[in-house]
């Protein structure tokens, strides 16, 4: 359900369309006697349908400068003023394995919608999205645009940082992109389905960053005992598999994290599984939120503003030069 236009100060729009008044009669001289007398051999006459089109431009501007004066704004979202906002970074495995389709169409897209619906519920927060593979990414920066952040998960793709997974460099760029932050509650979401192959730091030495940093890790293990990856086709077009053996995730090291960091390890095998523990992370970082309400918003007036005062220079050029009205 979209917000509607708001205006802070209908007031001096009324006021800008009192000015339109005045300019209008002004243009028109419908107050003014004329005391200019042409000889007759030098009259010229005027331009009747340039002086009309000028007129309209200029009244165009000024009703669009009238508008803009009512502080046209939209609502973006309600930021409750009493509460603080959580930092959180998603760290996304997107090696090649995420494609294995035991989890239906296959875990990376499973993922995406529960992330982007566990994103949904925190528009307070500053959500920063890290995605890695044998090289680490960082997607997107802190942000507090819920709309911005839905858009960013649903793009997420694999194949472009090589093969591999590196879940300890992952997880210190995180804490490296958090640790300048003055939010007190800094919580890192690490979901992989592999081992840590590849990478400059161990995943528990960048877990004991993290804890230096008071960030809290919390690592989900994706994936089920039996699962295939897909792998190309065959010379009739049928979708060939390759076998991922079981047991390839290391829940010990994604134990150890979570209890170094003061977080919690989960292992999600099905959808709903992991929807459950994404809710359960949600409700163990809720944060207290006050009934009085900040409203964050997108000014709309500036557009107007600008398009009005260029359509109004434009007349009062065309009133000179074109016209040649003397002022």
């Amino acid at each position: 359900m979209g917000y509607q236009v708001e205006y802070k100060a209908v007031e001096f729009g009324i006021l800008g369309l009192v000015v339109t008044l005045l300019w209008t009669i002004d243009f028109w001289k419908v107050l003014h006697k004329s005391k200019l007398v042409i000889p007759v051999g030098d009259f010229k006459r005027p331009n009747y349908g340039l002086k009309i089109l000028t007129f309209i431009i200029g009244l165009s501007g000024w009703l669009l400068i009238s508008f803009s004066l009512t502080g046209p704004r939209k609502p973006l979202k309600n930021l409750p003023s009493n509460i603080e906002v959580n930092d959180i970074f998603l760290v996304v495995d997107v090696s090649r394995s995420m494609l294995a389709d035991d989890l239906k169409p296959n875990r990376l897209e499973v993922a995406k919608q529960k992330l982007r619906d566990f994103a949904a519920l925190r528009p307070t927060d500053r959500i920063g999205i890290i995605i890695f593979s044998e090289k680490v990414f960082t997607l997107l920066p802190l942000t507090t645009d819920p709309s911005l952040v839905d858009k960013v998960i649903a793009d997420i793709k694999i194949g472009f940082l090589g093969s591999g997974t590196n879940i300890g460099d992952a997880l210190a760029l995180a804490v490296a992109r958090g640790q300048n932050s003055q939010t007190k509650n800094k919580v890192i979401i690490l979901l992989t389905d592999g081992v840590n192959n590849v990478g400059n730091m161990p995943p528990l030495d960048a877990a004991r960053t993290a804890k230096d940093y008071n960030m809290k890790v919390y690592t989900i293990g994706l994936g089920t005992t039996k699962s295939r990856l897909p792998i190309g086709r065959d010379a009739f077009g049928r979708q060939q598999y390759q076998n991922i053996p079981g047991g390839s995730i290391d829940i010990k090291t994604l134990d150890e994290i979570s209890k170094l960091t003061g977080g919690k390890s989960f292992m999600a095998d099905s959808e709903n599984s992991l929807n459950e523990i994404l809710s359960e992370i949600q409700k163990l970082e809720k944060t207290k939120i006050n009934s009085s309400n900040q409203v964050v918003y997108d000014e709309l007036f500036f557009p107007y503003l600008l398009f009005g005062v260029l359509l109004f220079l434009l007349s009062d050029l065309m009133k000179r030069f074109l016209l040649r009205e003397a002022l």
